[in-house]
């Protein structure tokens, strides 16, 4: 049976390795050679393997000894780092909330989603946007502390994670000046005509989208898909194509895009949702975002 591996004789052998001998460890460390040759072998017997083997009147390091190497390296410059990281702790208190962000939610939401945590006066907000199934695998290891959403997270027995409504928004179709002018007599038939941006099955309301264009018997010049909600906007502006925006982002929706509100998208809304994992301490502005809801139902 292995002996238990052991951190103090781990650093003896990352002296050892790095003054290139034991004599030069032993001065560095004002030990006796024999007890830093006592707790290299140490080690050596806890890993199973030799870290060191002889090379003329010294030592070098083995293909075991070159991985343990490099493990230590990284084990104790965290360790220097420590103090300091201490320190700064102190004297610069924060309170971290790291967020995952699902690539189908628009971007100009998500600032009001979050808007109930950002009066926390040492916030340090940490957002991860991805995969909406790759945010909850985060989630569900502890990587983050909450994701938000355009979709509530699926029942699964192996994520014990629940879902909370922030709110929803009405949609509306929004364009170029040119565009507006052009579709707004007809609308929304004309939304047969004039190009149409729109955003791809990543985000949850494009099935909505699909559902509506079929009930009112549209077939929609699609000329533009994304994924990013940003870029969407973006190609919107400048005359590609009109394009559906949560009404609840309309006044950033003007403020941020030289575009013009076309019309209503009658019975289509987007739904918001803060999903996090079930567990007996809930993170404090986890629970705050939850009683606060940053959005009300329209």
């Amino acid at each position: 049976m292995k002996s238990p591996f052991n951190y103090k004789h781990l650093y003896y052998f990352w002296v050892v390795a790095k003054e290139g001998g034991i004599t030069r460890a032993a001065d560095k460390l004002d030990m006796a050679v024999q007890t830093v040759s006592a707790q290299v072998r140490e080690l050596e017997k806890s890993l199973g393997y030799a870290l060191l083997k002889p090379a003329g009147r010294g030592l070098v390091l083995t293909d075991a000894g070159l991985a343990a190497m490099q493990q230590a390296d990284q084990i104790f410059q965290l360790g220097e780092d420590l103090p300091t990281k201490v320190r700064d702790a102190v004297s610069s208190p924060t309170v971290r909330l790291s967020a995952g962000i699902s690539d189908g939610l628009p971007k100009l939401v998500v600032r009001q989603l979050l808007q109930p945590v950002m009066g926390e006066p040492h916030l340090r907000l940490l957002c991860h946007e991805g995969e909406f199934d790759d945010l909850l695998g985060d989630l569900a290891l502890h990587r983050l502390d909450v994701v938000l959403s355009d979709r509530p997270a699926p029942t699964n027995a192996n994520l014990k994670l629940y879902n909370h409504a922030l709110g929803s928004s009405a949609v509306s179709w929004y364009g170029s000046a040119a565009l507006v002018k052009a579709a707004r007599k007809t609308f929304p038939a004309s939304l047969a005509q004039v190009p149409v941006l729109l955003p791809t099955e990543h985000a949850a309301v494009r099935t909505r989208l699909d559902h509506w264009f079929e009930h009112h018997g549209i077939r929609p010049r699609i000329v533009g898909e994304f994924e990013d909600s940003a870029l969407l906007k973006t190609f919107g502006e400048s005359g590609m194509g009109v394009f559906p925006a949560a009404d609840c982002m309309h006044d950033e929706l003007l403020a941020h895009y030289a575009v013009q509100k076309l019309g209503a998208c009658e019975g289509v809304k987007e739904n918001f949702f803060a999903i996090g994992t079930e567990k007996k301490v809930q993170h404090p502005l986890v629970q705050r975002l939850l009683l606060s809801s940053a959005l009300s139902p329209n």
